[in-house]
């Protein structure tokens, strides 16, 4: 017979099979069930445990922390890094800017100023290329004491305003205190000084700021953006003398090429073309704003993102300028955000250019 139901025996137990362990969270799970069983309170949040969903959705919401890799959270470390590439090489900029100024001697600054911060108001810019060099980096023919300024050109930026004006080497001025020359003469006599003086007196413009292209770092500016792509016609020279005679021999095709730094700086300085005969110091001019719109459109280009802190380093080095590190990067702002202006050169071949000529080039400038 079955015992009484009220009998003393052993008790009966219930055998329950737990679920495979498929991975630590599910392991959590597991162990949350068999204390709710037992009429514990499930465990907190710790190792090997499933984090809440409310702390799971925090988590996902900070973006940057631990989760799934999504299109938003990779577009949003892109961004960090394509900002601090940008904050480094602005870095990198001021201080090879602090350590180039004071190159422009200071009875030259006393002729500057007169304009706000380049990104916001109009400043018109002098940059003047001289053939001196120092001792070791002469070339047969090229000065180094007081040599002429190859090109002469005026920039005038910010404030919406974008335009230029090259004035031919051989335009003939008066050089205050010096009488009547060209106008390449005046660096010569009087180094910067006179030169802007000279500029102003000639145009009726202020200048607010000047510019000495170094032709010792120039190719290395043009270098650190990997070279730049130049636009124009056949071109043979043969600067002072060429390869034979210690010089530097350029030869360029007609078209599109991809130039480096020293070829660039010669097509700079060529104005005796033998691939054109006819070619004078005007075409010259001419050429050199080429050069420097190409050198814009390489600042602009994905490639030189990519050295823009190597490019940040040679640009002051290569420019000397009365311009602090913040007032140089805003003249480079302002150079980024416009476009590339049409060629203005004043100037004629035979160096005397008619007072109208020179008042509709002076308009123009002014205009831009």
């Amino acid at each position: 017979m079955p015992p009484p139901e009220d009998s003393e025996g052993p008790p009966e137990y219930r055998v329950y099979r737990s679920r495979k362990r498929w991975s630590a969270r599910r392991g959590a799970d597991d162990r949350d069930d068999l204390a709710r069983l037992r009429g514990e309170p499930p465990r907190g949040p710790g190792v090997g445990q499933r984090m809440p969903d409310e702390a799971r959705r925090h988590r996902r919401r900070r973006g940057f922390g631990r989760g799934p890799w999504t299109w938003k959270r990779v577009l949003r470390w892109l961004l960090v890094a394509v900002l601090g590439w940008i904050a480094l090489s602005v870095v990198v900029f001021l201080i090879s800017a602090q350590i180039q100024q004071g190159e422009v001697r200071d009875d030259a600054n006393q002729y500057l100023g007169g304009a706000g911060l380049p990104p916001l108001q109009a400043n018109n810019i002098l940059v003047l290329g001289s053939d001196q060099r120092s001792e070791g980096n002469a070339e047969p023919g090229a000065s180094t004491t007081s040599g002429r300024s190859d090109s002469i050109m005026l920039m005038r930026v910010g404030g919406g305003a974008n335009s230029r004006l090259s004035i031919a080497r051989d335009t003939v001025v008066d050089i205050p205190g010096a009488g009547r020359n060209k106008i390449n003469a005046a660096f010569a006599i009087g180094g910067t000084a006179l030169a802007i003086r000279t500029v102003e007196a000639y145009t009726g413009i202020d200048v607010n700021h000047v510019v000495l292209v170094d032709f010792e770092n120039f190719p290395d500016l043009i270098d650190a953006m990997g070279g730049i792509t130049y636009r124009g016609g056949c071109v043979l020279s043969l600067i002072n003398g060429g390869f034979k005679n210690g010089g530097y021999t350029l030869r360029l095709k007609a078209g599109k090429t991809h130039i480096t730094g020293h070829q660039a700086l010669a097509l700079a300085r060529t104005r005796k073309n033998r691939c054109a005969s006819n070619e004078n110091d005007l075409t010259r001019a001419k050429r050199q704003q080429k050069i420097f719109s190409a050198m814009k459109r390489r600042l602009l280009s994905p490639g030189a993102f990519i050295r823009l802190p190597l490019i940040s380093w040679a640009a002051p080095k290569a420019l000397r300028s009365d311009m602090s590190g913040p007032t140089l990067l805003g003249v480079f702002s302002a150079l980024a955000l416009s476009g590339n202006p049409q060629p203005n050169v004043l100037g004629t071949n035979s160096g005397q250019v008619p007072e109208p000529v020179k008042q509709e080039a002076v308009r123009r400038f002014l205009a831009g």
